[in-house]
């Protein structure tokens, strides 16, 4: 086939000049920005360790965070086990400890209720598959306690409970949104077929021929959750539930907030979530190490 004149040329020569100054490029490579920096753990700044000795409350709940951690690491459901810890008896000082101990880790989440309102908040400790979380009661009042597990199962019955309630939009697809019914499908099918314990499904929209329309009709048609999770190991992710079961929005932002993958995953939770289960044995050595510095201390 003949090429049109109207063609854009070549942008490097097929043949270059044999001096490398003839060589000249007319496009460049524009990549976006990737994240630059890690969360990485830091043991955390604990006062003198008699003074530490002395909180038996603080002590006691650490103790059992410690054989919970280790109960869990050996269990075959690993990911799926949780077990929490209340701190409701704590006086004011064992509580101040423990938060102290704990630090805050690269997780953290809410759920909603359908007025936008927290109903339940969510934040990893410096250990991870150690959580702390916090709910309003339903007769009223403040529930305070630790979570331990790979993920806090509050954030997989909202999850569960939205995805039951489904989408009440339109089926109809606007002309213009040529793609995403393609999506849709295969969205619906492997929700067809996933199973709990089988890997996530995950399609990549960053590697899609969509526009904006697209993304945003797509948004429309799955629904945005109550669940809110955002991870800061490595850049930041933000991962909302979806108003469909199993279904899951996962956006990774580098440093200047500029998406750099945009996914949808089909499963009950997110991998990025979760404490994996070399975490929880990773958590078990440094709670021992903590406890171990105070008691010999």
């Amino acid at each position: 086939m003949m090429p049109n004149s109207s063609t854009r040329p070549f942008p490097v020569p097929v043949v270059a000049a044999l001096s490398p100054a003839g060589l000249v490029e007319e496009d460049t490579l524009d990549y976006l920005t990737m994240p630059q920096g890690m969360a990485m753990y830091q043991p955390p700044i604990l006062p003198k360790a008699d003074e530490v000795a002395a909180r038996k409350g603080a002590l006691r709940v650490l103790d059992e965070v410690l054989a919970t951690l280790r109960r869990i690491h050996a269990s075959v459901a690993a990911q799926r086990e949780t077990a929490c810890i209340t701190l409701s008896d704590l006086d004011h000082a064992d509580l101040t400890l423990v938060n102290q101990v704990l630090g805050e880790g690269e997780v953290s989440a809410q759920v909603l209720s359908d007025a936008g309102v927290p109903l339940l908040e969510v934040q990893e400790s410096v250990f991870a598959g150690v959580w702390r979380v916090r709910s309003t009661r339903s007769q009223g009042g403040l529930l305070d306690y630790i979570e331990v597990g790979a993920v806090p199962e509050a954030l997989r019955l909202a999850a569960e409970i939205d995805g039951a309630r489904g989408v009440a939009v339109p089926l109809t697809v606007p002309a213009q949104i040529m793609n995403v019914p393609g999506v849709l499908a295969e969205l619906e099918e492997q929700r067809r077929i996933w199973r709990a314990g089988e890997r996530a499904h995950v399609v990549n929209l960053t590697l899609l021929p969509l526009t904006h329309q697209d993304i945003a009709f797509l948004d429309y048609r799955l629904g945005t959750g109550r669940v809110l999770i955002l991870s800061r190991g490595y850049g930041n992710c933000r991962i909302t539930n979806c108003y469909l079961p199993n279904t899951w929005r996962v956006v990774y932002y580098n440093s200047m907030d500029t998406v750099i993958l945009n996914s949808i995953e089909v499963t009950d939770m997110p991998d990025v979530a979760c404490a994996a289960p070399e975490d929880l044995g990773d958590s078990v050595a440094r709670v021992q190490e903590v406890l171990q510095w105070v008691r010999q201390g």
